[in-house]
């Protein structure tokens, strides 16, 4: 599985880098983000946050997505959780929403 999609309005490398120290300071850990899954590889999507034109987040299959889940569609809106900041990479670590609000047998949590 590899896709990706790229939107006309991305913003490049440099300007990620250059936004990174604004990124941060606007996204701390703990803040609920939303935004459009752009790409998908087998360790997880990559997501335009809402609001921050030059942020690239990172769903990681890694410990965060529990084994029976499934990993969003490109073009899927989501909404997680800011869990961490890559600064070797300028990318906003997230766990997603419905990675923590449904257990293993389907049914939501209360």
């Amino acid at each position: 599985m590899s896709e990706f999609t790229s939107p006309p309005e991305s913003p490049t490398p440099a300007e990620v880098r250059q936004a990174w120290p604004e990124t941060v300071a606007a996204l701390p850990v703990g803040t609920h983000v939303t935004g459009r899954v752009v790409g998908r590889q087998r360790f997880g999507v990559f997501i335009r946050i809402e609001g921050h034109a030059n942020a690239v987040g990172l769903a990681e299959v890694g410990g965060n997505m529990p084994h029976h889940m499934e990993l969003p569609l490109v073009g899927a809106e989501v909404g997680g959780m800011v869990v961490d900041h890559a600064d070797h990479n300028h990318q906003i670590k997230i766990k997603l929403d419905e990675w923590t609000a449904r257990p293993a047998g389907g049914q939501a949590s209360v």
